[in-house]
């Protein structure tokens, strides 16, 4: 059978070369390629190389050559027809059957194309002519006319009503097509077709071939109805599944390494025109599923770049939504946000070519947008709000498919929830200006000095009351990491920040780390402030600041932990410090993951995750024994 090149082409859209060849030749990145051992010859020096922006391999060693189809008949012995059958169950791509129908629905398929490139030519020739002056001016006016007008192929479509149908119809060209191709439109009441594009500049859409399969028009009066106007989905044309200069671009971001992706027509042709020409944009949605597989064919890291306003932020964080199922090793994304709210458009044609490189030259990983998403959705002034935070960023962190990059990412979230909600010690007697509360100079972004903290101490009666005691049970670890920093106070000088940073359930642990790091502080530029006196001047402290209860709470729950004892030689006291306090970011950790799997598995079930949160339980009760 003969399949239409449509069908072949979505497979090939659908499977990279590297992903059906390396089912049976092992691959290693090469650059921007593939290589690996000959699969038709013994060799010792890869010579066979696949590319996917091609979407074809290269066997040096015997001279042959092709596409997945090839690939998979000269692998497996098979027909071309048996080829297709077998990738297209992979691709998930239902082909047709062989019947007069197909044949005809190719032919129907074939005769719109030439249809869409005699439309092409009308727009083309009607720029030129005179009724296109005012589309000229238009142009001209935003850097678009001339030798850029004709690399894009922009044209003019005049304001008649029958202007396009009369001049395709003396090509031979029938209402039906035009109607079908997305040329013309025809109401229910109203038989007589019109032209949908009329007194609009005009910008081709092509496929990956460089053939026009439909049109985007801008409005040359300022009351139109609609000042984009797109082709409507057609049986060559659908939105959701191409990109505009989709054609051009794919050799420029192989070249390149890299590919932009911009929000509209104009802004593509702004970073062509600043001579990054490895740049696609959507056509007039949001990215999808589909687009984003294109993206990726073109390049690991595509750089979505957006206007730096509030929309801008908004379509950024939908991309990430679309892409977190998708992502994985070697396919994610960065993020590129121009300054002022501006678009590329804007900022080319105020500030030159050279500005827009530069607004694009630093974009921001996935992770770090994402974070700042999460953040930035509500206030973080309470431990609710905070763990509210929390929740979300994991439960978005669990939308991404691939194991071993959900398990970074949760690291990376872990550290920057740490980071961005880390206590900031109450510095004690340093004045401002005097420095940190390591005793240092002050640094910007540190925990500078300020005014004399106003001792705040609660009565008898509160003491005694319950909601105000040391509270409930301590974990030996948590209780260990304390009490060693008390009866060893230089731990509390060199590990402040590892102090400072750990993850503590029990409250009586954090107002005791709170109390060790505030009385560092105050001791910051003394003299030998960690000497043999130290862990006698720290325990009159606590004891000044009321927290003989929690202490008594944290020494009975240390229990037999004997490098805390205050006559352990302090090198041993600090090398079991830091093991403890390894361990307990270790279980930190655990808990955290052990959330997002808990949120995964009470809203999609199934076994797999069961097994995994089970897995993940274990692991942290051996840690506790």
């Amino acid at each position: 059978m003969r399949y239409p090149p449509s069908i072949l082409e979505e497979i090939k859209a659908r499977l990279p070369a590297s992903v059906v060849v390396g089912r049976r030749v092992q691959l290693r990145k090469a650059g921007r390629e593939w290589k690996g051992l000959s699969p038709f010859n013994a060799e010792r020096t890869p010579s066979f190389f696949v590319n996917d922006q091609k979407q074809a391999w290269f066997d040096f060693s015997s001279g042959r050559n092709g596409d997945i189809f090839t690939f998979v008949m000269e692998t497996e012995g098979l027909s071309f027809g048996e080829a297709v059958e077998r990738l297209a169950g992979e691709a998930g791509v239902a082909l047709p059957r062989a019947s007069a129908e197909t044949e005809m629905h190719e032919k129907r398929r074939l005769g719109l194309m030439d249809a869409l490139a005699l439309a092409e030519a009308y727009f083309r020739v009607e720029l030129r002519g005179p009724r296109g002056r005012e589309a000229r001016d238009y142009l001209a006016a935003r850097g678009l006319a001339g030798e850029v007008a004709e690399r894009f192929g922009l044209g003019y479509a005049p304001p008649e009503r029958h202007g396009l149908r009369d001049h395709l119809a003396e090509k031979g060209v029938s209402v039906e097509v035009m109607v079908e191709a997305g040329l013309l439109i025809r109401l229910d009441d109203n038989p007589v077709a019109y032209d949908r594009f009329r007194d609009r500049v005009m910008f081709p859409i092509r496929d990956i071939k460089g053939r026009a399969i439909a049109f985007g028009g801008r409005a040359l009066q300022k009351d139109a109805q609609a000042k984009y106007l797109n082709s409507p989905e057609t049986p060559v044309f659908h939105k959701g599944a191409t990109l505009y200069n989709l054609d051009r671009a794919r050799k420029a971001a192989h070249a390149a390494g890299t590919l932009f992706v911009v929000e509209g027509y104009v802004d593509a042709i702004a970073l062509d025109r600043a001579g990054l020409p490895h740049v696609v944009a959507p056509l007039g949605t949001a990215l999808t599923e589909a687009q984003l597989a294109l993206v990726w064919r073109m390049a690991p890291e595509p750089v979505l770049c957006f206007d730096g306003d509030k929309a801008g932020l908004r379509a950024a964080y939908r991309a990430i939504d679309v892409a977190l199922p998708q992502v994985g090793p070697g396919r994610t994304l960065r993020f590129a946000f121009l300054p002022g709210g501006q678009d590329p458009d804007d900022l080319l044609r105020a500030q030159g070519p050279e500005a827009l490189r530069a607004a694009l030259a630093a974009p921001r990983p996935l992770a770090d947008v994402l974070f700042e998403r999460e953040i930035e959705r509500g206030p973080l002034e309470t431990p609710e709000q905070r763990a509210e935070c929390e929740k979300r960023l994991y439960g978005a962190v669990a939308q991404i498919g691939d194991e071993d990059l959900k398990r970074h990412y949760r690291q990376a979230m872990r550290e920057k929830l740490a980071a961005r909600f880390r206590p900031a010690p109450v510095v004690g007697r340093a004045r401002r200006g005097e420095g940190d509360w390591r005793g240092g100079p002050a640094r910007a972004g540190g925990f500078r000095g300020g005014p004399e903290p106003v001792p705040l101490a609660a009565s008898e009666r509160l003491r005694r009351n319950p909601l105000f005691a040391a509270g409930g049970p301590v974990a030996r670890r948590e209780a260990a990491l304390i009490l060693g920093a008390v009866h060893h106070p230089g731990i509390v000088e060199i590990e402040a920040e590892t102090l400072a940073e750990l993850l503590l359930e029990s409250a009586a642990a954090r107002r005791l780390r709170a109390a060790l790091l505030d009385w560092a502080a105050g001791h910051a530029g003394e003299a030998s402030p960690y000497s043999t006196e130290g862990p006698a001047s720290l325990r009159s402290a606590l004891a000044a600041g009321g927290l003989d209860p929690e202490l008594a709470l944290i020494e009975t729950a240390a229990g037999a932990e004997t490098w805390t004892r205050p006559d352990i030689a302090f090198a041993h006291a600090i090398s079991a410090w830091r093991e403890a306090a390894h361990l307990q970011a270790r279980q930190s950790f655990l808990n955290s993951e052990i959330d997002s799997v808990s949120l995964d598995f009470a809203a999609n079930g199934g076994e797999e995750r069961f097994e995994r949160l089970k897995a993940l339980v274990q692991r942290r009760e051996a840690m506790l024994e």
